[in-house]
């Protein structure tokens, strides 16, 4: 587990930023190295928006090894409204609540705690628009 300074340091889970590329604006997230579409190297940072729609999703029953507290839960593709797509957990939201949901914002919120050391870890979720 990283010290919680360096959890800062991490944008695209804080800052909810992307790359772009200089040579043919074309955005990434999360940021890469080079850009898979002109293969260039040189970007800038952008914020990327805090609203989109969901694209599918899908119910979560078997979760991973530390959030099986939040089971059932959702997670879905959702495309941004500068076409950025993201994978992240629908909060506030039941299973069965899901099929009436199309747009959605982001938040930050806690993802996780680490064991007994107690360090807690947020990133984005997105929650429904409605709510």
């Amino acid at each position: 587990m990283f010290p919680a300074k360096n959890w800062r340091e991490y944008n695209h889970r804080y800052r909810f930023e992307a790359s772009k590329c200089k040579k043919c604006n074309h955005i990434e997230f999360p940021s890469r190295i080079i850009c898979p579409k002109c293969k260039g190297r040189d970007f800038e940072v952008v914020d990327l928006p805090q609203e989109g729609k969901i694209v599918t999703y899908t119910i979560q029953y078997v979760p991973p090894v530390g959030f099986e507290d939040l089971s059932p839960y959702v997670v879905a593709i959702v495309e941004l409204t500068n076409g950025v797509r993201v994978t992240t957990q629908i909060a506030d939201c039941t299973v069965d609540e899901i099929k009436n949901v199309s747009r959605v914002v982001m938040e930050i919120r806690k993802i996780r705690e680490d064991g007994e050391s107690g360090i807690i870890a947020y990133g984005y979720k997105f929650v429904p628009q409605n709510k």
